[in-house]
């Protein structure tokens, strides 16, 4: 029998039909409290000398599960581990560790140290969680998600593991991801980690070292392609609908054609979104709102070199091109400000076997000859930022260091205040450093990155680094459409989003770089976007209509308190 969870409003949740006891009540955790349980509860559920007598309140637990998980601080995969470790005992407990260390938890529980924990996975594994989907269960795919702990799952996050972070495929290790952004879900969108799933499609892995040894524990296979992997991903999101069909849906690194497809095909058939395409465009356009704030330069006036033109860098060319038709440009004057390169440099039309989702975005052969691209000068970056002379550059390459001096140094010739995003995770995996970055524009760049970095000394000043840091989309989207009940998440609601986190930005922060709201008011900021989601989903027809009272409450009624929730045995 799996549980019932009913939700009791203003943040309390109860488990419900809870028949275990005893030892099995202390091994499940999202039953167990650990020196948390009352001596009613203890008398109840069969618990009478099996923990320390006396009973911990919150503040004595977080405390001495935080000392136990720092321990390890002088190696964050330690740490990372033993807060996996802390979340296969007492889930409820983890969320409140995070949630009182958000700055410092979350570069270990997410980027960078969880792209360590996918290469190394298979070597540090300990516990299963979630559902692997492998070819194997072809056919039965239904069934397989029947095995669940829970019977409602309101929200999945899956990936196929083949383009994680930069790391390329990790196969198995995958896993990781969805198990971090449902983390992140649970903490800054309060949805209860009851109602979520990660599950890993493990197709199998091209990446020949993880073959090659034999502690890999995913799907000893080259990855499956083709008309067989579509149609296992027909299958997979079939049996989503049939078994869950409250459920939002994520795709989370997906190799990019695939990562294309798979929205256009699905985001009318059930409630689905792509973090890497739509969700990082949001934050990408939150921090440009942010920027031209700070520069009085209007989003209309800025012009866009997006370096990398994989999932991520289609995404935000995407979403830039939506808020330009917002700001009124023709379609003439969107194209122009807006460029994007690959490994052959600068995208246009005439370029033999272009791949079909950089068509919209590749400029005419007749608009780089007026712009003045000659010869060689499509192959060369720094050849690129002269003519193109972008306000914002943006690098989701995956490839450290592309940004060199001579790059950054060509982009600040032709602009006052350069806007430098370089959002490649990992940490090794950077465009470029903020403190290279500084230097070369003579300490007037504004910077955003992927991966958090310390603050920047120059000119006598320590100026912040801001973190263009999905974890301020992705849940309020999620949130927003469970709330709103959507059917379609929308170019409309991901603007929406991007606005409403940009407008908490206040002028101070502004002032002293940060383009984003500290991390330490996650919670808060992620329930503000999220009632914009729902309204925008109102707005465009994808959701009853709802009133700003009427969204209020429902986030009240689906936003987790973070507490114990009440057991109700059977």
């Amino acid at each position: 029998m799996k549980y019932r969870i009913e939700r009791k409003g203003h943040g309390k949740f109860v488990i419900a039909d809870v028949w275990k006891r005893g030892a099995a009540v202390l091994s499940d955790p999202l039953l167990n409290k650990g020196t948390a349980f009352s001596p009613e509860e203890r008398l109840l559920f069969e618990l009478e000398g099996m923990l320390p007598n006396r009973t911990a309140d919150r503040t004595q637990q977080v405390q001495r599960a935080y000392d136990t998980v720092t321990a390890s601080r002088d190696c964050p995969l330690d740490e990372y581990c033993g807060l996996v470790a802390l979340q296969d005992r007492n889930e409820t407990l983890y969320y409140q560790v995070l949630a009182e260390h958000v700055e410092e938890m979350l570069p270990i529980v997410y980027t960078p140290t969880v792209g360590e924990a996918a290469v190394k996975y298979s070597h540090v594994f300990r516990r299963g969680r979630g559902l692997w989907i492998t070819p194997a269960h072809r056919g039965r795919i239904s069934e397989v998600l029947g095995h669940v702990r829970n019977e409602e799952v309101r929200l999945i996050v899956a990936t196929d593991n083949e383009r994680i972070l930069g790391l390329g495929d990790q196969g198995a290790g995958g896993m990781v991801i969805p198990i971090g952004k449902l983390s992140l879900y649970s903490l800054a969108a309060g949805i209860h980690p009851a109602l979520t799933l990660p599950i890993s499609l493990d197709v199998g892995t091209d990446n020949q070292a993880l073959l090659d040894d034999e502690l890999y524990v995913g799907w000893r296979q080259p990855r499956l392609r083709g008309e067989e992997y579509d149609s296992l991903i027909d299958e997979f999101v079939e049996a989503v609908r049939h078994r869950f069909p409250d459920a939002l849906l994520q795709w989370e690194d997906f190799k990019k054609s695939n990562a294309f497809n798979i929205l256009d095909r699905y985001r009318s058939v059930v409630t689905t979104f792509n973090d890497d395409i739509q969700g990082t465009a949001a934050v990408v356009v939150a921090g440009v709102a942010s920027a031209c704030r700070a520069t009085d330069t209007p989003m209309a006036e800025q012009r866009f070199l997006l370096v990398g033109s994989g999932a991520a860098g289609v995404g935000i060319a995407r979403q830039v091109r939506h808020e330009l038709e917002e700001a009124g440009l023709s379609q003439a004057e969107i194209m122009r400000a807006i460029a994007l390169t690959d490994t052959a440099g600068l995208v246009v039309a005439d370029r033999p076997g272009l791949d079909g989702y950089k068509v919209p975005f590749a400029w005419s052969p007749e608009l780089a000859a007026e712009v003045g691209f000659h010869g060689a000068a499509r192959q060369d970056l720094t050849s690129i930022v002269e003519l193109v002379q972008p306000t914002v550059l943006i690098g989701t390459t995956g490839e450290r260091g592309v940004f060199d001096e001579k790059v950054v140094r060509a982009m600040a010739r032709h602009v006052a205040r350069p806007f430098v995003m370089a959002l490649s995770n990992p940490t090794s995996q950077t465009e470029a450093v903020p403190e290279d970055i500084m230097a070369w524009t003579d300490g007037q760049a504004l910077i955003a990155t992927g991966s958090p970095f310390d603050n920047v000394e120059y000119g006598g000043r320590s100026i912040p680094v801001p973190q263009c840091n999905n974890v301020y989309i992705f849940p309020a989207v999620g949130l927003g459409a469970i709330v709103a009940r959507a059917t379609v998440i929308t170019d409309s609601m991901f603007a929406a989003a991007a606005n409403a986190l940009a407008d908490q930005v206040d002028e101070e922060q502004l002032a002293a770089g940060l383009l984003y709201p500290p991390l330490a008011d996650l919670r808060q900021v992620t329930r503000k976007v999220a009632a914009a989601v729902a309204a925008a989903a109102c707005e465009a027809g994808v959701a009853e209509p709802m009133t700003a009272a009427e969204i209020d409450a429902e986030l009240d009624r689906e936003i987790w308190d973070l507490e114990y929730p009440t057991l109700i045995p059977i």
